[in-house]
């Protein structure tokens, strides 16, 4: 099978509207994880390819891009959201097939991938500075404008969806823009560059240059011409951009893992957290930042709702992403093996259930069926640490402050959620859980394009989503009139 997402050779890149080979002349396979064939080569970009794409991006910030109105840049995204939704179907099947998810959670995504370019596209003109009372014969205000030319290096679980909130708030602002993707799952973010290029964003706005992170994402990170670095992935590549991004002085947003608990009180009404505490653990193979890995259980009804969850799991399949099932498989062999190794460290624990794994899963795929454990040390390795993978572990806990102590008891601090009917307690958990996000009889609040998102500790800093974003891909500038 030879992939060709609307038409391009993936193996270039994309600089200053025009796709071309890597300088290197070299290429990587791209797997499919669903059954190990080699969907297509793409580009292996390194510090070359970086060194010219910045240079395109700081040649239209420079130019007509930069010089553009807010209400121009908006149209522009607005148009990029139509193009997206007239391509879906093609979009959906290349995350499936590049990622390893569902159908239905890929065409989830390039849905929202459209619905960031009209939020951000409607948006643009919203961005507005204010006035200072200051002393007498001063006229005070602050501009909002851009950074310049941003850095966005973006992981392989939700490329769609990533570059949705990340380069969609940046070009809302008028930023001009290097895009890093992950070298498992680049095909998406090729095919969006194009149908930026036919929606009449202007040459060198957008760059996408595939590659390995060693290569390509660290040259980017460590560039001397990059204003702004945007970043999702690990927290250990996490330190190493940052660190590099320090040279320069350069801002870093960071997005980085979780540990995301969902806490089930005595008053919860399981009926309705039941599908939140399985789905929301298991959407896209558990390979999800804001994965809720961990359910906290009030004692009294932890046997009620481990049995609830376990019938859940025992009918969950995973198998081929277009045969849209539960789950397909992890994106790689690499990150099946990781999983198990996680699965084989719970082996004191009790194995409350597994879900299936399809009957014509091919051999060659990267599946893992799903994994429930209980778990009465909330400091046990399932516990503590980010698996990306299917699986969750139930923890009891005896009360309110023990639940705070171990919701909070991790490194991350991301998402939570808290199933109660006690209106009081609701707000009490709001304020004491230690996340960017806290949801309140439910999870994640359908994706919620208008919602900030980011976290606190090792989970990472900055916002993105939402209006928010739009401040962190911007600087402010304050302007005093002395007038008398």
């Amino acid at each position: 099978m030879t992939i060709r997402p609307l038409g391009l050779d993936p193996s270039h890149c994309l600089i200053d509207a025009e796709w071309r080979a890597p300088l290197s002349g070299t290429s990587l396979p791209l797997i499919n994880p669903s059954d190990g064939s080699t969907l297509c080569d793409i580009a292996s970009g390194a510090a070359d390819d970086i060194d010219a794409a910045v240079d395109a991006a700081r040649g239209a910030y420079n130019g007509i891009w930069g010089r553009s109105t807010a209400l121009e840049r908006g149209r522009v995204l607005a148009r990029i959201g139509q193009l997206v939704l007239d391509h879906k179907d093609e979009l959906a099947r290349l995350e499936a097939l590049d990622v390893g998810k569902p159908y239905k959670q890929a065409m989830a995504d390039v849905v929202a991938l459209a619905r960031y370019m009209e939020f951000y596209g409607g948006a643009a003109d919203k961005l507005h500075g204010e006035t200072i009372p200051y002393l007498d014969g001063y006229t005070v205000y602050t501009l909002r404008e851009p950074h310049g030319v941003t850095g966005h290096i973006i992981p392989w679980n939700y490329p769609m969806q990533i570059i949705g909130r990340s380069v969609g708030a940046a070009l809302a602002v008028g930023n001009a823009c290097v895009l890093k993707p992950a070298e498992e799952a680049c095909l998406t973010a090729l095919a969006f560059a194009e149908l930026a290029r036919r929606a009449g964003l202007p040459d060198g706005a957008l760059n996408v240059v595939p590659g390995r992170g060693a290569q390509a994402g660290a040259a980017l990170s460590a560039h001397g011409g990059v204003d702004h670095l945007s970043f999702t992935g690990s927290v250990g590549v996490g330190k190493l951009i940052q660190s590099s991004a320090a040279a320069h002085i350069t801002p870093v947003t960071l997005e980085l893992g979780g540990k995301s608990p969902q806490l089930v009180f005595e008053d919860a009404d399981l009926a309705a957290a039941l599908p939140f505490l399985v789905n929301a653990g298991i959407q896209n193979a558990g390979q999800t930042c804001s994965a809720s890995s961990r359910i906290l259980v009030h004692e009294s009804r932890f046997e009620e709702v481990t049995s609830a969850m376990a019938a859940r799991f025992e009918a969950l399949v995973a198998g081929l992403a277009l045969d849209d099932l539960d789950l397909g498989p992890l994106v790689s062999q690499r990150q099946k093996d990781i999983v198990e190794g996680f699965i084989a460290q719970g082996a004191d624990l009790e194995l409350a259930a597994t879900g299936q794994i399809a009957q014509n899963a091919p051999s060659g795929g990267a599946y893992v069926a799903p994994h429930l454990f209980t778990c009465h040390d909330p400091q046990h390795s399932l516990a503590q640490d980010e698996i990306f993978g299917p699986v969750q572990v139930i923890i009891p806990f005896r009360d309110e402050d023990h639940a705070v102590e171990i919701a909070n008891g991790t490194k991350y601090g991301l998402v939570a959620s808290c199933w109660t009917r006690d209106g009081a307690r609701q707000m009490r958990m709001a304020r004491k859980l230690r996340a960017g996000q806290v949801f309140l009889n439910n999870y994640g609040a359908g994706g919620g394009v208008e919602l900030p998102f980011g976290g606190a500790g090792m989970s990472g800093h900055g916002r993105e989503k939402g209006f928010e974003a739009l401040y962190g891909f911007s600087t402010l500038k304050t302007v005093a009139a002395y007038h008398g």
